[in-house]
């Protein structure tokens, strides 16, 4: 039984530890993009969204800011269907939290760690 509590202490204690401190967050965009960053990027979004989105190749290079809106529905001719989207645009914010890029999802405030990127605070 002590066995079992102590685990389950040392498990909950470690959690713990991985946790960010959100403090530290600067707006933040991608420097020296390359193939491994805008992967990093595109799984995130994917990821966040569950399904696959094409994403620009300067994509949070020239702002901390970036948006999703979707794809205008098609007739059957491929051409736009009539009326507007009301659809709110979803948006995504990087940061740089000492020296991890972290994509926000601000719908949810989900963070999202970009492996092989590099930022800089704006």
């Amino acid at each position: 039984m002590n066995r079992f509590l102590l685990i389950t202490a040392l498990a909950v204690g470690v959690g713990g530890c991985r946790s960010v401190a959100t403090e530290h967050d600067r707006a933040a965009r991608i420097i020296h993009a390359d193939d491994a960053s805008r992967a990093a990027l595109q799984r995130a979004v994917n990821d966040a969204l569950n399904t696959n989105v094409t994403l620009a190749n300067n994509a949070l290079t020239e702002s901390s800011l970036l948006i999703i809106e979707r794809s205008l529905p098609r007739s059957m001719q491929s051409l736009p269907a009539q009326g507007r989207n009301m659809e709110v645009p979803i948006q995504f914010r990087l940061v740089i939290n000492r020296k991890d890029c972290i994509l926000i999802d601000q719908r949810d405030r989900s963070r999202y760690e970009l492996e092989n990127t590099t930022c800089e605070a704006e």
